[in-house]
């Protein structure tokens, strides 16, 4: 879609082949936490690939990462990683393990739910992504997520009452069959837009699966490790999973995942069996190297407060957008997880046309700026590496693109 071709890239910054250097508020789609080719993450994974790269055996950089995550864990007695090679992947193998704890067989998911792309992840999507990839597995109910700016039920939050989550009631008590496995929730949604609910609704959803007997699964792939300003997306409000999905960030670039999980859980068979939950890639020394090294550069540089502090004073420009422009509405976000919605009404909240965020898209990308405004829904999650004065001169970029795109009437194409 850019029409780029990269030569090298350093922390907030691509330089493609022509020699053209852009600014990257993409990050990856989540992956690019540490910003591009950072120093130390890349010594650390040169050097274990002069000692060892392959295989699933324990290795010093593994025991050094469960010790270190185990530090900043998600709830109690959550110390039990199995690692992947992809988001996905780690997602599947969650759905298996909720099934082996508790010997049922459906999943509630959630309207604009992306959990990955392989079929029992497909399923959980909410969605138009899965039309003409049918027929999904069966089991799956997808119920309203709390995305406030749109609310699925026309409510205000004012006089919601969580009307999401009742209705969400109600629908599994009409679909399911009664053996709801788990209901798999993003603390904060990504790929529909960097949704942030509000505060109660993930302890309401909590309260969900406790009443249908099920697990809570929480999918961190985005949120996870400092993204929102807290370590875990889902510490914003204060719920406690059983089961947790991890991701993108986690390997500072190097493709891994895992599924965190307590003890009671994990020993549940057939995925407690010998290799019932095991991956061919899944911490292989590189990956385990790569996600020690990930965590030790998070904390020891402190890129959860500066999430907080810089995504704080990011939201703060893009709101004074938000007055400045008349297609520019609901300037939202948590830590460096950010969005703008791009609409043609701030009344009808109408997004603009496709045609017209290309437009936004191109001319971004020919002032020096990488962003994903390809989307009405505009999504913004630089490397948290990234400081105030880079996020001034993105600003200035987006103030410019946008005063041209309002000029020229690009909402009304």
């Amino acid at each position: 879609m850019a029409g780029i071709a990269v030569d090298h890239a350093r922390g907030s910054a691509i330089t493609d082949v022509d020699g053209n250097t852009l600014i990257d508020i993409i990050g990856g789609i989540g992956v690019n936490g540490l910003g591009h080719s950072h120093p130390k993450w890349i010594k650390a994974v040169q050097d274990q690939v002069a000692l060892s790269s392959v295989g699933s055996f324990t290795s010093p950089a593994r025991v050094q990462l469960l010790e270190r995550l185990s530090e900043n864990a998600p709830g109690p007695g959550m110390n039990r990683l199995q690692m992947y090679s992809g988001g996905s992947e780690a997602v599947e193998s969650a759905l298996r393990l909720a099934k082996s704890y508790t010997k049922r067989t459906e999943f509630v998911s959630f309207w604009g739910a992306f959990h990955g792309k392989t079929l029992g992840s497909l399923s959980l999507m909410g969605s138009e992504f899965k039309q003409d990839l049918g027929p999904m597995p069966p089991g799956n109910l997808s119920v309203p997520y709390a995305n406030c700016y749109r609310c699925p039920l026309q409510k205000k939050p004012s006089d919601c009452g969580m009307a999401c989550v009742e209705l969400a009631k109600k629908q599994i008590k009409m679909n399911s069959s009664g053996k709801i496995a788990a209901v798999v929730v993003e603390p904060m949604q990504g790929t529909a837009g960097n949704v942030i609910p509000p505060d109660e609704f993930l302890p309401a959803v909590q309260d969900l699966a406790k009443n249908l007997g099920a697990l809570l699964i929480v999918d961190e792939m985005i949120t996870g490790f400092g993204r929102t300003g807290k370590f875990w997306g889902s510490q914003h409000s204060g719920i406690q999973p059983d089961i947790v999905t991890l991701g993108k960030q986690f390997g500072g670039g190097f493709p891994v995942s895992a599924v965190l999980s307590r003890d009671e859980i994990v020993m549940s068979k057939p995925w407690g069996n010998p290799s019932g939950s095991s991956s061919s890639y899944g911490g292989n020394p590189l990956a385990a190297v790569a996600v020690h090294a990930s965590l030790k550069i998070i904390e020891d540089e402190s890129l959860v407060e500066n999430s907080r502090v810089v995504g704080a004073h990011f939201l703060k420009k893009l709101e004074a957008l938000q007055d400045k422009y008349s297609f520019i509405d609901h300037a939202h976000g948590r830590g460096l997880f950010l969005g703008l919605e791009m609409v043609k009404n701030k009344k009808t909240k109408e997004p603009i046309s496709k045609i017209a965020a290309h437009k936004i898209f191109d001319a971004c990308l020919k002032r020096g700026l990488l962003t994903m405004a390809y989307s009405p829904s505009f999504r913004i999650q630089p490397a948290m590496t990234i400081d105030v004065a880079t996020v001034d001169h993105v600003v200035e970029v987006l103030d410019e693109v946008f005063g041209v795109a309002e000029y020229g009437n690009w909402k009304d194409d």
